[in-house]
């Protein structure tokens, strides 16, 4: 029966104080148990021999709990989230769930880290964005898989322990019990042949009565094995019956003795551990003691092959932890690197975006880096954190402080589609366009926009500048039309001016070539790449009226006279007189300036004489400069002439209104 304290009572000190009453043979064997014996109930043992205990007993619970040796730990450190949970899902659904407890521990560490270093981000985000911690809420599909995964995997595990434990409980008293019905064969007054057979019964009953809880195995064993000694030494009364177990016993763990010390040459550390074990198992559970002569020697032999695979063991362990130490660095240095970026953020939205690729970069490169030595884990992790996390935070501060600038370019740029909007049904097409034209260009100019009004700003001023342009080159492809057929009716007034042959009547001929120029200065205007039709039209012009015998002079006064008539048939006639006047005297400054410039030039040449080539050509200029100044100012004579005929027709206009307002 287990004690209070939950642990069996010392079955060691019950018999050797029964045995203190017996005769002085029984008293020899109750108080000399095998060394063996001695050295498995040590409250200090071996390491080497602890380890391969602890592992039979995790076992010994459920055959089951074998499998774990088999499924491989993978290297959970470098899976994401989602890889995680599949994982996760996939040991679950096919593995015996006592057999993945340490899988899953490891699963849920790395999960738990890699999901808080996510929240503390987004959380960062959140506040960063002008948010409240306290509102603070983040949704995550693989958090809640995995909390799934997780509820139905402790429900299947408590659920099986369950079970289990009630099971364990009656096979710890069954063999309790199978123990007392051990003890009580010592001395007892029967056939030691009838004894012998009860002994026989009782160890078959103890190979099947079960698993017992991991912690009373190893002391319900070693109880089990104590009284075996003590009944073997009982049966010294028989030789013959315990020699011959002695014997087979002995046979029997000098194989298991020799299988251990092969185990040495295995290069496969975890196979030989293994297969250690299950020597162990079969030494402890299925054979009894050997002669008290052999006792020390071959458990001192089995326990040093043992210690040899153990120092393997742990040697190998040794190794792969100092191989972390690589890794170490390799993180180490990966910290260094996120810090070095969050410390030197950019200040480009561009080059912020690279940084953050960096940055993910990074993080793929120290999940993959694979482990540390285990006592630097949470020192390496904490580093990691806390770079990234001072990458997060500049990275938000500068997204916090661009926020404000696109929120001024929207105001911006909000403005410049008012003006789209107001100018994209004007007709005024010289200066909508230009005006047109100008937005377009400052909207190119603005920065960007917060990301949920971008598209829909951008279409609406696109909208209403397509709209303006649309409707432009609908007008210009109608003006155009226009300007196609006047430029087929001057081209016939060209033919037909080029056609004209004089008569005798100079008067008659000359009324017939103004007709025509009126005809010419009454068609609008020509395509702009056919501008040179006018050039061709006056040639024609002048070489007719110089054929009628009218100088070049007269002939231009001729000419100006259709475009003084042009202009009163205009319908705005102030506005192009004015605009004439103000051609003529730009002209005539022009002419006066080249005068000055030519007489300027004539003072290089004031040595030479009169009659050199050059001085001639210079003189010749300037006088024909000055016959075009004259000419210029007959023409705008003739325009103040028009302009006051203009002002006397408005004061009649005016004085005949007057008068009405006047009568009524």
């Amino acid at each position: 029966m287990l004690s209070e304290d939950g642990k069996l009572p010392s079955e060691v000190e019950q018999a050797q104080e029964a045995n203190q009453q017996e005769e002085s043979n029984t008293t020899e064997i109750s108080e000399s148990t095998s060394s063996e014996a001695i050295q498995e109930e040590s409250p200090k043992e071996d390491d080497h021999i602890e380890a391969i205990e602890e592992s039979n007993a995790e076992d010994a619970e459920d055959h089951h709990n074998e499998e774990r040796h088999r499924i491989p730990l993978l290297d959970y450190h470098s899976m994401s989230l989602e890889n995680l949970v599949g994982e996760f899902q996939r040991l679950v659904k096919n593995e015996k769930i006592q057999a993945i407890r340490k899988h899953v521990d490891e699963i849920k560490n790395e999960f738990d880290q890699k999901f808080q270093e996510l929240l503390d981000q987004k959380k960062e985000e959140f506040i960063q964005n002008g948010g409240n911690e306290i509102d603070f809420r983040y949704s995550s599909v693989a958090k809640r898989q995995f909390n799934e995964l997780y509820k139905e995997y402790r429900e299947k595990r408590d659920q099986y322990y369950k079970n289990l434990e009630t099971q364990l409980k009656a096979n710890l008293v069954h063999r309790l019990e199978l123990i007392e019905s051990l003890k009580g064969l010592v001395n007892v007054e029967e056939d030691i042949n009838t004894t012998y057979h009860n002994f026989k019964d009782i160890q078959a009953q103890w190979k099947t009565a079960g698993p017992v809880p991991r912690g009373e195995y190893n002391n319900v064993w070693r109880t089990y094995h104590h009284h075996i000694e003590i009944f073997y030494d009982f049966l010294n009364l028989n030789r013959e019956l315990r020699d011959l177990d002695f014997k087979h016993n002995l046979e029997e763990k000098l194989k298991l003795i020799e299988k251990a010390e092969a185990l040495a040459t295995e290069e496969n550390i975890g196979k030989a551990f293994h297969e250690l074990q299950t020597l162990h198992k079969i030494w402890k559970e299925e054979l009894g003691p050997v002669d008290k002569e052999k006792r020390e020697e071959i458990w001192e032999r089995f326990s040093n092959a043992t210690k040899l695979i153990h120092d393997k063991r742990q040697e190998h362990f040794a190794n792969i932890e100092k191989s972390y130490e690589g890794n170490l660095e390799a993180k180490n240095k990966i910290s260094d690197k996120i810090l070095a970026i969050a410390n030197a953020i950019s200040d480009s939205h561009k080059g912020v975006q690279k940084q953050i690729k960096e940055i993910e970069q990074l993080r793929d490169q120290f999940f993959k880096a694979g482990k540390v030595p285990s006592k630097k884990n949470e020192a390496t992790w904490k580093r990691f954190k806390e770079a990234t996390r001072a990458f997060n935070r500049a990275k938000n501060k500068f997204y916090k402080e661009i926020k404000k600038d696109q929120q001024d370019n929207l105001t911006k740029k909000r403005a410049l589609l008012e003006i789209a909007i107001s100018l994209k049904d004007s007709q005024d097409w010289s200066a909508s366009t230009k005006e047109m034209k100008r937005i377009q260009s400052e909207w190119k100019k603005i920065g960007h926009v917060p990301r949920k009004h971008s598209d829909k700003i951008w279409k609406e001023f696109k909208a209403a500048c397509n709209h303006y342009f649309d409707q432009l080159h609908a007008s210009k492809n109608s003006h155009q039309k226009v300007e196609l057929e006047n430029l087929k009716k001057k081209e016939e007034l060209i033919l037909k001016i080029e056609k004209f042959k004089t008569s005798k009547d100079q008067e008659k001929d000359l009324e017939t070539l103004k007709s025509i120029s009126e005809s010419w200065n009454s068609v609008g205007y020509v395509p702009r790449n056919k501008k040179n039709i006018e050039d061709k039209f006056n040639k024609a012009f002048e070489a007719r009226l110089k054929e009628l015998g009218i100088d070049p002079k007269e002939a231009e006064i001729i000419k100006y006279e259709n475009t003084l008539d042009a202009i009163k048939k205009s319908e705005n006639q102030e506005y192009e007189v004015k605009r004439e006047k103000s051609f003529i005297k730009r002209k005539i400054d022009e002419e006066k300036a080249e005068i000055r410039q030519l007489e300027n030039n004539l003072e290089f040449f004031s040595n030479a004489s009169d009659d050199s080539p050059l001085v001639k050509d210079v003189h010749n200029k300037i006088e024909a400069r000055k016959e075009k100044v004259d000419l210029l100012k007959e023409k705008l004579k003739s325009l103040n002439i028009l302009s006051h005929q203009f002002d006397k027709e408005n004061e009649v206009d005016q004085d005949e209104s007057s008068e009405k307002t006047t009568e009524e």
